[in-house]
């Protein structure tokens, strides 16, 4: 079953989120360069902070908490090092960290050698650089999880719409490259099954096809920013979450027929030639 994330720093959210299925609550405490990169669009940037990691933690019971860090940098201007962020981000209680928008072989081994194997590592794909890099960094041990920035990526290569990505085969390509080497990955975000510029629904079959392990429940699934009552999120997250699943389970058993029927007609040819 695919991992689901959902990103708040409110912990009777994240209470709601844990309780209705969700897998991760996702802090995001990137800030460095976003606003220049998203400026003017309709995104999420959120300035999450260490204190949100502890209060988070404090509530979960089987969540994981997921922590996106700003990318590698030296400290100046008032903000720590990745070094000292990264301490900072375990100390309070991360399970799995995100490196976002990483352009080099040597910020992913930075960004590695920091973490030093006390927590999961999930790396940001979101960058034309880190994808033309992409088989060197798969050979480098440590990494847990690869996800694929379509926000960023689509915005770098000049696209319209982040499922471009999606659509011309890129996601396809880098999904497969990530799995044969037998890491984890999952890509971009999902509305309700129902919801969102294209439907969630469509989204979530092309992850079961492909593979994916994990993906955001996006803002639209339920905008706690503007949704304020307890009762009413919590109904919104219970409905919204068990069909997510329903679906899941749905289109994998799709899958697993064809699957199965492939490998009975591989059968059936081979008994076949082997008699000629």
């Amino acid at each position: 079953m695919l991992n689901l994330m959902y990103i708040t720093n409110k912990p009777w959210v994240a209470k709601i989120a844990e309780e209705s299925g969700v897998d991760w609550i996702f802090v995001d405490m990137e800030w460095i360069g976003k606003d220049v990169r998203q400026g003017g669009l309709d995104t999420v940037q959120n300035h999450h902070t260490v204190d949100d990691i502890r209060r988070i933690k404090s509530v979960l019971t089987k969540a994981s908490v997921l922590v996106r860090i700003n990318p590698i940098h030296e400290g100046s201007s008032g903000y720590s090092s990745s070094k000292e962020e990264i301490d900072s981000v375990i100390d309070a209680g991360a399970d799995i960290i995100m490196l976002p928008f990483f352009k080099t072989v040597h910020e992913v081994r930075e960004f590695l050698e920091y973490v030093g194997g006390r927590v999961k590592t999930c790396l940001l794909l979101e960058t034309p650089e880190a994808v033309v890099l992409l088989d060197d960094i798969l050979t480098i041990d440590g990494i847990d999880m690869i996800h694929i920035g379509l926000n960023d990526l689509h915005l770098a290569l000049d696209m319209k719409f982040m499922f471009e990505l999606l659509a011309n085969g890129i996601v396809e390509q880098i999904a497969d490259k990530v799995k044969s080497h037998g890491i984890p990955f999952g890509f971009g975000g999902i509305a309700a099954l129902d919801g969102g510029k294209v439907p969630g629904r469509l989204i979530l079959k092309e992850h079961v096809r492909l593979g994916s392990s994990m993906v955001i429940v996006s803002r639209s699934f339920c905008n706690t920013d503007i949704l304020t009552d307890p009762d009413e999120v919590r109904r919104i997250f219970s409905s919204g979450i068990s069909a997510i699943r329903k679906q899941e389970m749905e289109a994998e058993t799709v899958l697993h027929y064809f699957e199965d029927n492939r490998l009975r007609l591989e059968k059936a040819v081979k008994s076949f030639v082997d008699v000629i």
